[in-house]
């Protein structure tokens, strides 16, 4: 495991021990005494992992990879993969739907550390959780049949158009998608296998996601929407010391070169 310097100055071990943990409720919550007398609440990371709940598949983000050393990768798992090498832990990921990630139930529940899949930043978002600093930014697309008669989101009137429950792409379809019957599913495996059936005549969500369906032949990208997204790793709101430190992470990660080289990697 690869254990990178901290800005801070702490070490992995005594950063293990001010990180907030996941998992067991045997796990005790450590009071910090501040100057002002006040305290925050800390606790240790489960087993010296990072815990990351992730909405997988949600490919090229997300996806299951057995060469992996945490059975997953994506651009987010990649990412995320520096960052618990950078803290001396070992990442650990657990499949869970998109919704009580995003509305912070997931890391409320103790059920992960850190949440990496794909999450705008938004202010109605960030009243659950806490953000890290944007690590990716996102455009809207809409994804057609090649063939379609569907060129642009003006032609969804009488439409079925999927999306993802929760997702910005919902909310967008639903605000700009005039007249079309809006199809929410639970996850993007569904979506494609509804746009592959013919079950809904159209796909309105991300674009990284959307482009990698584009090139497994016979669907096309016909419309992008520039929603000035931008992604975050999304953490227990409270949890200073862990948000410090993976943002700490990412400013090194793209000191050294290496982001570009994982962006590359999935994007070209």
């Amino acid at each position: 495991m690869i254990i990178r310097p901290l800005a801070a100055g702490l070490s992995a071990a005594a950063l293990a021990l001010a990180l907030t943990a996941c998992g067991s409720d045997s796990s005790e919550d450590k009071k910090d005494s501040k100057a002002d007398g006040s305290t925050a609440s800390v606790a240790t990371i489960a087993d010296g992992k990072l815990t990351v709940c992730s909405d997988v598949p949600y490919a090229p983000f997300e996806q299951e990879d057995a060469s992996a050393p945490s059975g997953f990768s994506g651009f987010d798992i990649d990412v995320i993969q520096y960052i618990a090498d950078g803290l001396g832990l070992e990442l650990s990921v657990v499949p869970t739907a998109f919704a009580p990630i995003q509305s912070g139930a997931a890391l409320n529940a103790s059920q992960c550390d850190v949440a990496a899949s794909a999450i705008t930043i938004n202010e109605e978002r960030k009243a659950n959780l806490d953000f890290t600093d944007a690590y990716f930014d996102s455009e809207q697309s809409l994804l057609v049949p090649e063939g379609s008669d569907i060129a642009s989101i003006a032609d969804l009137d009488g439409a079925k158009v999927g999306v993802q429950d929760a997702t910005t792409g919902q909310a967008y379809a639903t605000d700009n998608a005039k007249g079309a019957e809006i199809v929410a599913f639970p996850d993007d495996g569904k979506m494609f296998q509804a746009i592959k059936s013919g079950a809904v005549d159209a796909l309105l969500q991300d674009l990284g996601v959307n482009a990698l369906h584009q090139t497994e032949g016979g669907f096309t990208i016909v419309e992008t929407y520039d929603t000035a997204e931008q992604y975050g790793f999304a953490i227990k709101k409270g949890n200073t010391e862990l948000l410090e430190a993976v943002n700490e992470q990412l400013a090194e990660m793209r000191e050294s070169g290496e982001y570009d080289t994982v962006h590359a990697k999935y994007f070209g």
